[in-house]
């Protein structure tokens, strides 16, 4: 059985700009996966503006249908 220890840094970790990485992001694409670095402009555009769903956020204050 595989067990998740935690890690634990004292202090801040300072990296300059020469020791980081940019991070892919890959988002679902009409049934496939593909890195929004590939995406045209203005899909790159209509993504960043996306919200994500929570359903916490949805039921709060609506009673949605069928409540009475």
């Amino acid at each position: 059985m595989n067990s998740i220890v935690p890690v634990t840094v004292a202090g801040d970790i300072r990296l300059d700009d020469a020791e980081r990485q940019p991070c892919e992001v890959w988002t679902r694409v009409m049934g496939y996966h593909r890195p929004v670095a590939s995406f045209n402009r203005g899909k790159q555009s209509e993504f960043a503006e996306r919200t994500f769903f929570s359903e916490a956020k949805s039921r709060s204050g609506d009673r949605g249908h069928g409540d009475n």
